[in-house]
């Protein structure tokens, strides 16, 4: 059974495993992984960890143009198999193009039903932080990820060419 975790140094193997998957370079949505981030080394790895653990809190001042977000990794028998963000509020891009939650599964544990999984717990995390309304946005052609948005509730307001590309945008009510 799979459940979500705060990222954690103790998971450095099993995140390379499934990063290696992915493809070294390759976007993970949900990830909080940029293309520059070294992850490979412990050192790199826990600053890495330490900088999406820290995003969570509200307290800590956030670099411009970001916003806090929570992060999670779907874990399963010790493998990562996902990954899952909440941004706290929504920043101009956000609105236009990313929204409020990422998530990722990787190439081996699709189709299983983690990602509605995973968001379902999300919306929930989300309730409790009184965000009454949540966006969640895929690529256009995503449609395992736009079956995903609409089993959990969503609505879909439109399409439209973002810096993403075509990307559908869901609302989901939760107050």
């Amino acid at each position: 059974m799979a459940e979500l975790v705060v990222p954690d140094m103790l998971l450095h193997r099993a995140w390379l495993d499934a990063r290696d998957e992915w493809g070294l370079g390759v976007v993970q949505p949900g990830s909080g992984l940029h293309h520059a981030t070294d992850v490979d080394s412990p050192e790199a790895f826990a600053a890495w960890v330490d900088r999406l653990v820290t995003s969570s809190d509200e307290s800590v001042p956030i670099g411009e143009g970001l916003v806090h977000a929570s992060y999670w990794w779907m874990v399963e028998d010790g493998a990562v198999v996902g990954s899952i963000s909440l941004r706290h509020r929504l920043n101009e891009f956000l609105l236009h193009a990313g929204g409020h939650v990422g998530y990722s599964v990787r190439p081996s544990a699709r189709g299983r039903g983690l990602a509605g999984w995973a968001v379902a717990q999300v919306l929930a995390c989300a309730r409790e932080k009184g965000i009454e309304r949540v966006l969640i946005t895929c690529d256009d052609t995503n449609t395992a990820s736009a079956r995903t948005i609409e089993r959990n509730g969503g609505v879909l307001e439109d399409v439209r060419d973002t810096e993403l590309g075509r990307t559908r945008r869901y609302w989901i009510e939760l107050g």
